[in-house]
């Protein structure tokens, strides 16, 4: 059969090179079941109600904060070792249009643990609306995509793979979903330590929640404490945030890990 030759997009080198490096980790999805019916309400009775991603981000960095095993990286420079930082930035994977093709873009949120919910908000609407070269992130991976292909992937490597750098540029953990379309990814992958994952969030305020981690890093009891920690803080830190939003919509809401048992 007679087909015609497509260029690889721009789009589709970013994704190309993202998946080249993502390949190489070994990595686990752990998933988990939760209520968040609490926070289901809260929101409800918010009257600009916050984007489910800005809640999920903001939750896991404060779980991340008591767990410094979530805040690691799997690196190669100068020696292979992990890294671990001291607060969390997360990647929040955006679907945008560019030169008439969806395009999968990645908006870096640092420290959401000590930002709004409507600040975080804010940084993925501006993410999602304003023109794609106006924004850092996504004007340099569409730099970074124009460059023939060696040398896109030494830079890759190298982001990978120097600690202090790693974090500035790709974050800590990322966030992908597409709940919204009524479906969701079973074992997303990510060249990040862990990815969040949620789906579709049902009536009664169950949902299903996968953490993707690279088990170089961590294990996947600890992911399972983690996730279990998670339901915990929406449902508490996350739902009082939601309550007092209408009076203060950029008080910074922050959680202490609990004493061991």
């Amino acid at each position: 059969m007679r087909g015609k030759i497509v260029p690889l997009s721009i789009p589709r080198r970013m994704v190309g090179d993202l998946l080249h490096f993502a390949a190489k980790v070994p990595s686990i999805p752990v998933q988990r079941r939760i209520s968040i019916g609490p926070i289901l309400k809260a929101r409800a009775a918010c009257e600009n109600r916050p984007r489910w991603t800005a809640i999920f981000t903001k939750a896991y960095a404060v779980v991340a904060g008591e767990f410094p095993e979530l805040r690691r990286a799997y690196v190669k420079l100068p020696w292979a070792s992990l890294y671990e930082y001291p607060t969390s930035s997360a990647s929040v994977a955006i679907e945008r249009d560019y030169q008439g093709e969806a395009s999968l873009f990645v908006k870096l949120i640092k420290d959401p643990a000590r930002l709004s919910l409507w600040e975080i908000g804010q940084e993925i609407k501006t993410a999602s609306t304003a023109p794609a070269d106006t924004i850092k992130e996504f004007s340099r991976a569409i730099r970074i995509a124009k460059m023939p292909r060696f040398i896109r992937r030494l830079l890759w490597w190298l982001g990978l793979n120097i600690g202090r750098q790693r974090g500035n540029y790709f974050g800590t953990f990322g966030l992908s979903v597409y709940s919204a379309l009524n479906a969701e990814s079973l074992h997303p992958l990510s060249p990040l330590t862990t990815l969040l994952n949620y789906g579709v969030i049902e009536p009664d305020g169950s949902v299903l929640v996968r953490v993707i981690y690279d088990h170089r890093v961590l294990d996947g009891a600890t992911v399972a404490r983690s996730l279990a920690r998670l339901e915990e803080v929406l449902n508490s830190v996350i739902t009082d945030e939601l309550l007092g939003q209408h009076r203060e919509p950029s008080s910074v809401v922050s959680a202490t890990r609990p004493a061991s048992s």
